[in-house]
């Protein structure tokens, strides 16, 4: 009777030990976890801050605003910080300040996810690609102040190509970003190509006409600065006459450009319909599109004001994002499993900023690191 009863409790025992071993052997893991999240966390901030950070780029120029520091860069008006400030100058100056600000994040994001990944995972590269990036974009903004103010050519074609390289060099940026988050939070560092040669290519040609969308918008909305018009069919008119700025007749461009880039959207939709899966990005895609097309309209019919001009972008930036997304999920898959980023353990996306990965630790002592 002594020997049943005190087996139960050496088997007792031998389970505490057991446990405290799964523990011990667990701490570790969710320590590493706990970092992995923190690091998906910070990214997604800056991905989003970034968005922030164009949209006031935005404010700045349809308020006509940039030239409120002067010819200078990076100083303002020739000063460290305005001591005079005017309303243009506290504007320019707020999103300079932002800019650096940004850098600064960026730089952060790049060191951590360095010290956090391991050579040849993709977090890596796209985290190194974002301060390129950046440097790239503060380089074009330098230019465009201080060749605007050399050569009086604020409203010359060079100043066009100039804000289209400018905002094309934005798109890049905030895909470099979000795909940096993504990575970072779904777990999966080492990816494959699945798609098919046609799909890449298809892939490729439609990001491209979709970015050509953002970077006509843009020249339309900086049109609708210099020369706003009084009236819906005097608009029209400016944008159809021979004797019409350049930039007024460039407009045309922009809504042939959404229908071309539309077809790639929707030619995406129907690839993720095909599966046959419950994805979200056909949900997602199908609503920021039908919001953008809806905005454009209204834009168009109020005559651009400012208010509905930032919206307009901020949508934009967002429907941007989701693309990029949707698109590498359609081209890359995780390394191990095969399955796309999106498929792995549910059909959703994971916008979890990493956390669905800390439960599995708890239970079993190992990580997706």
């Amino acid at each position: 009777m002594i020997k049943e009863r005190v087996a139960p409790a050496a088997d007792a025992s031998h389970e505490l030990i057991g446990t405290g071993v799964v523990n011990r052997n667990a701490a570790p893991a969710s320590t590493s976890e706990i970092r992995r999240v923190s690091l998906a966390r910070f990214a997604w901030f800056v991905a989003a801050y970034n968005v922030a950070v164009i949209v006031w780029g935005a404010y700045v120029r349809a308020t006509g605003s940039g030239a409120g520091c002067g010819s200078h860069w990076p100083l303002c008006n020739g000063e460290f910080l305005p001591t005079t400030p005017q309303t243009q100058t506290v504007i320019e100056f707020t999103h300079r300040v932002t800019s650096g600000v940004s850098l600064v994040f960026v730089a952060i994001l790049l060191i951590w996810c360095w010290r956090r990944t391991a050579k040849g995972d993709w977090p890596r590269w796209s985290a190194v690609a974002a301060p390129v990036l950046l440097f790239n974009e503060a380089l074009l903004g330098a230019l465009l102040v201080l060749v605007d103010h050399l050569g009086g050519l604020d409203r010359s074609p060079a100043h066009a190509l100039f804000l289209c390289l400018h905002f094309g060099n934005t798109l890049l940026l905030l895909a470099a970003l979000a795909l940096t988050a993504r990575w970072l939070s779904s777990g999966d560092r080492r990816l494959g190509v699945v798609a098919r040669c046609y799909q890449t290519i298809a892939t490729g040609l439609g990001m491209v006409s979709v970015m050509v969308i953002g970077m006509t918008g843009s020249l339309a909305s900086f049109g609708d600065t210099i020369f706003p018009a009084e009236s819906l069919p005097h608009a029209v008119v400016q944008d159809f006459s021979s004797s019409s700025h350049i930039l007024l007749r460039l407009r045309v461009l922009h809504p042939i450009a959404v229908v071309i880039g539309s077809i790639y959207v929707l030619w995406l939709l129907q690839t993720f319909w095909r599966k046959q899966e419950r994805s979200p990005w056909m949900l997602l895609l199908t609503v920021t599109l039908t919001a953008q097309i809806a905005l454009g309209t209204m834009n168009v019919i109020l005559l651009a004001p400012v208010w509905l001009q930032m919206t307009h972008l901020l949508v934009a930036e967002m429907f941007w994002i989701l693309l990029v997304l949707a698109s590498a999920d359609q081209l890359f898959a995780n390394h191990h499993s095969g399955l796309p980023l999106s498929r792995k353990g549910s059909t959703g996306v994971n916008w979890s900023l990493g956390f669905k990965g800390t439960g599995h630790i708890s239970r079993g002592g190992g990580h997706s690191l």
